[in-house]
This record gives structure tokens, sequence and C-alpha cells, in this order.
């Protein structure tokens, strides 16, 4: 084996190692590939499970939230009522309040009984003066007005209205009313609880599958890095590939080459003078210029040979050697 072939061997062999390998690298590849694609699709899975539950805890969140507003408005009634009551047993022992403070239901309640005073007075009192009648219609309207400013803050806080001629009828409404709102309050605060017992483990699921969701998603990165890793060592290899498959290729072309000239040159060697173009050429050009050919590649006879031959002379054969004497 020559040199030129134990090197093609050599770079056959090296060929078929290094595309073995890269069949192996692009398996390799392949497999990070699935392994990413699998993170990939328990990842959004996972997400879109997290998305759903988040959905619930914002539409529970808001239901709480309903519930928790529901119980501050029954505290703040109770409050208020608590407030008349207080009020109206401060009036029962004489103590007045004109403060800014006062409820606007007795405020309401006692506008309403000045309103009915004067109303009775305009018109039961036939003494009165034009300029005392003037005045109290004045005054009328005043409280008139005024009952009409306190009507929609009692309307609005839906508290009940009372008699300050009967106090204790009153007071005794206004603590019952007020016992029944905190209650209210008691129920709304407690369901307000109930529902917030069945959002906290929906926190905990959330908090697991956001931490499930970057785990997979960490797997997903680190299995595409690995595979852009072997894509790009894949590359570098099939650079080597092509260029050992170029220069076998080369060395193909080289011997072909040589084979080629090869049988050229013995054609040109075995071809007879009628075969040969330039000679034919040759030959037609002296033929034209009036010389002569010779074929069959013999020569002509020279003048001793023209001579007739001497029929009388005889020829000697001769046999084996004349070296040394007669035996």
């Amino acid at each position: 084996m020559g040199p030129e072939e134990s090197r093609d061997d050599d770079l056959r062999t090296r060929l078929h190692a290094m595309e073995s390998k890269l069949k192996r690298m692009r398996d390799q590849r392949g497999s990070h590939n699935e392994a990413a694609r699998r993170a990939a699709d328990s990842r959004n899975s996972v997400q879109e499970q997290g998305r759903e539950l988040r959905d619930s805890i914002k539409s529970k969140m808001e239901e709480q939230k309903e519930v928790r507003a529901k119980a501050k408005f029954h505290q703040a009634r109770r409050d208020e009522i608590q407030k008349n009551v207080r009020q109206l047993i401060s009036r029962k022992k004489g103590r007045r309040d004109d403060g800014p403070g006062k409820s606007v239901v007795i405020q309401l309640s006692e506008t309403m009984g000045e309103i009915e005073k004067i109303e009775n007075r305009i018109m039961t009192d036939g003494g009165l003066s034009l300029e005392k009648e003037n005045n109290l219609i004045k005054k009328l309207k005043s409280l008139i007005s005024r009952r009409e400013e306190l009507i929609p803050s009692v309307e609005e806080h839906q508290i009940i209205s009372i008699d300050l001629s009967d106090m204790d009828e009153s007071i005794q409404r206004l603590r019952a009313e007020a016992d029944n709102e905190h209650q209210k309050m008691i129920d709304q605060n407690k369901l307000a609880d109930e529902i917030w017992n069945d959002i906290k483990p929906l926190f905990e699921e959330r908090d697991f599958l956001r931490g499930e969701g970057d785990r997979l998603h960490s797997i997903f990165v680190s299995e595409r890095e690995k595979s852009d890793e072997t894509h790009s060592s894949i590359v570098e290899m099939l650079a080597k590939v092509n260029e050992i498959k170029d220069e076998i290729k080369s060395q193909w072309l080289e011997r072909e080459r040589l084979v080629r000239d090869h049988n050229k040159s013995v054609r040109e060697a075995l071809k007879t003078p009628d075969q040969d173009e330039n000679m034919v050429d040759d030959l037609s050009k002296r033929l034209i210029e009036g010389g002569s050919i010779t074929f069959g590649g013999t020569v002509p006879p020279s003048s001793e040979e023209l001579e007739p031959s001497n029929s009388n002379k005889k020829t000697t054969r001769r046999l084996g050697t004349s070296r040394g004497g007669k035996r």
C-alpha cells in the first residue's frame, strides 16, 4: 500500500469516526430539545393553573371585601343608634345637648316638634299681632327648611324615627334596633372570616404553583442552553468533516487525473501512423509537395542489392562457430 492510499484510509477512518460522533451529538441535541419542550409544556400548564387560581382568589377577595363593607355599614348604623340612645337618656334626665354631635334623628324629631307647635299656635292663638305672626311664619319656614335637610341623612342611614313624647318606648326600640344591627355586623364579619379561611389555602397553592413554574422554567432554560452548546459543537464538527471530505475528494480527483493521463499516454504510444492525425497531415503535405512516401516500414534496396546475383557462386552455410581448429 502506497503512502497516498494509507493517507486516504486514515482520512476515511477519521471521517467515519467523526460522522458517528456527529450522529451521537445530533441525538443528544434532540434529547435536550425534547426535554426543553416537555419542561416548557409543563411550565405553561402550571402557569395556566396559576392564572386560573389568581382569578379565583381575586373573585373571593372581592366577595370578602363586599361582606366587610356590609359589616361596616351595620356597625355604623349600630353606632348611630347607640348614639341616639345615649342622647335620649341624657334628654330624659334633663340634660340637653345642642352641640354638633347631636344625633340627626333627635335633631329631626326636635325640628318636627317645633314645626308642629308653631303651626298649632298660628292656627289657635287669635291674639297674635301681625308682627308676631310674621315672625312665627318666618321661623316656621326656617324649621321646614331644616327638616328637609335632615330627612335625607336619616333615610341614608336607615335610622328609625323616634317619638320624643314617649322617650322610654323610643329608647327601647332604639336599643333593640342597635342589638339587631350589632348581630348583623357579627354575622357579616363571621362570613368574611369564613371566606378568608377559604382563601388562605389558595394563597399556599398559588405560591406552590409559582415556585413550580419557576423550577420548570429553569429546566427549560438549562436544556435549551445545553442544546445550543451541542449545536455549536455540531457546527464545528461539520466544518472539520467537510474539510476531510474535500481532501478525500481532492485526492480522488488527483488519482483520477493521473489515471486519465496515464491511459492517454498509453493510447498515444500504441497509435499506428494512420491513427496519428499529425502524421497524416504531414504525409498529406509531403504528397502535395511531390515527395515520396514509403509505407509498411520498409526501406528502398541499395545498388548492390539491385545487381544480378552470380548464379554460379555458391553460398557457404555455416553451422555452429568457427572458433579453434576443425574437428
